[in-house]
């Protein structure tokens, strides 16, 4: 099992002292999540040859390797145009993680959620174009659901993942969107055992379940947005004794994929850079005692 850290709150630092800060916080592994210098948010991945360079330089000097890229594109639609960007998108960040040697590339299904039917089709579509790429260059593409994706439910989106029939494709469970994936149950233990052995992710930062009265405030009422956090363990409400009991009983940190190897677990803290120091340390100490001690 690897054990990340997605960079997306130390980015400000540059490339280098971002590498060399995930080394200095005892980290073997980077996920490397959006970066408007290699993997932008929607756009055309950038990756030009000096950052890469600088990049491939940082880990040799620190011996860290990146996990997993993270890539959002609106592959889901509902507009064709954008799709057909997409999925150009796509291929360019195959290329790049080929590249890099990077076999796992972790993504949203995106798309409107009051537009569901339109979206599925039109994922279906973009993964017809993009599941011959990707297993040919062996790489993994790891699926979660996120808060607005045209689906938010755990279950339903394993059932879209398993209905691909590939080892090419597995499931991601993002323990900040819990309270999404069953609409504020927040039953951990039931939706990491509906994932069975296609979990080969899970990424880990708390926070609250959005769903009771008045939790949050936001105007104008009726507004058709959504809200979570990524913050530290303890800082929520995610069961994260459930969660980690869960990967126990299911055998998570000893699984074996046939593509892109080991599963990883990312600890996915964002918007306090401040307390980085203490809780990056925190994070990945309590991952190694659940799960490899």
């Amino acid at each position: 099992m690897k054990i990340a850290f997605d960079v997306d709150v130390i980015r400000p630092l540059g490339i280098t002292q971002m590498v060399h800060k995930v080394a200095d916080w005892g980290y073997k592994y980077i996920e490397q999540s959006p970066h408007p210098q290699i993997n932008p948010f929607y756009r055309h991945p950038k990756a030009g040859r000096d950052i890469m360079n600088e990049y491939k330089r940082a880990l040799r000097e620190t011996g860290v390797e990146i996990s997993s890229f993270i890539v959002v594109y609106r592959w889901s639609g509902p507009d064709e145009a954008r799709r057909q960007a997409a999925v150009k998108n796509w291929k360019r960040m195959i290329e790049i993680a080929v590249e890099m040697g990077v076999e796992v590339i972790n993504t949203e299904l995106s798309g409107d959620p009051n537009q569901p039917e339109i979206c599925e089709e039109m994922w279906y579509k973009s993964m017809e174009e993009i599941l011959p790429i990707i297993e040919r260059e062996g790489i993994r593409i790891e699926i979660q659901s996120h808060p607005y994706d045209f689906c938010e439910l755990n279950n339903e989106t394993v059932d879209l993942v398993q209905s691909l029939r590939s080892d090419n494709v597995t499931y991601l469970y993002s323990s900040p969107h819990t309270f999404f994936y069953d609409k504020g149950k927040g039953d951990v233990r039931s939706m990491i055992e509906y994932c069975g052995q296609d979990l080969s992710h899970v990424l880990i930062g708390d926070t609250y379940n959005h769903t009771k009265p008045n939790r949050y405030i936001v105007n104008p009422p009726g507004v058709d947005a959504t809200i979570h956090q990524h913050v530290g363990m303890g800082e929520g409400e995610v069961d994260f004794d459930g969660i980690f009991q869960g990967l126990r009983d299911t055998g998570f940190a000893q699984r074996k994929f046939k593509v892109g190897g080991d599963p990883i677990v990312a600890a996915a803290l964002f918007g306090f850079p401040e307390k980085m120091d203490v809780q990056a340390i925190e994070t990945r100490e309590r991952i190694e005692r659940e799960l490899l001690l």
